[in-house]
């Protein structure tokens, strides 16, 4: 039997997240009330926690930026590397 992965809006996990202070905290309870997976929920509040939820007041969109640029960076920097490693092997 196949998993069905459900998709949520940006906004319902912002919602979502909020409503965990509501229940003083407790993410299982939240959970259980908008049926949904403790782990999930409590993921989408890390990443609030981190800035990196859209929607919700903590989002960083500079972080965001940076953390897309850093990957280029490092995508870059692997395919350098490999080159400089495929150059030192013929020479």
């Amino acid at each position: 039997m196949t998993k069905k992965i459900r998709n949520y809006s940006t906004e319902f996990k912002a919602e979502a997240v909020k409503k965990i202070a509501d229940n003083n905290g407790n993410v299982s309870a939240t959970a259980k009330q908008l049926g949904i997976v403790m782990q999930t929920l409590s993921n989408w509040h890390k990443k609030a926690n981190e800035g990196k939820l859209i929607c919700t007041k903590e989002y960083d969109p500079e972080l965001m930026a940076a953390i897309q640029e850093i990957k280029q960076l490092k995508r870059q920097l692997k395919v350098a590397e490999e080159e400089r490693e495929t150059l030192n092997e013929e020479g």
